[in-house]
């Protein structure tokens, strides 16, 4: 418990924040989208449990062509 007593909170929260945005704005355009480079359900998975890389990998290969 000591341990995150001394984690350094105000660099790591942004960070937090940052990937928690990127994560549900990732899956409202995954749920919105039709038009996917595989099944929806598998990138919607790829999003929550693929920390950061996840939302990331689905914007570069995930969306369809528009």
């Amino acid at each position: 418990m000591n341990a995150l007593q001394e984690l350094n909170w105000g660099l790591i929260a942004p960070i937090l924040l940052l990937q928690f945005i990127l994560m549900i704005v990732a899956l409202f355009d995954c749920l919105k989208n039709e038009n996917l480079n595989g099944p929806k359900w598998l990138w919607i998975l790829v999003i929550l449990f693929i920390n950061t890389l996840g939302p990331i990998v689905y914007f570069i290969f995930g969306r369809g062509n528009r």
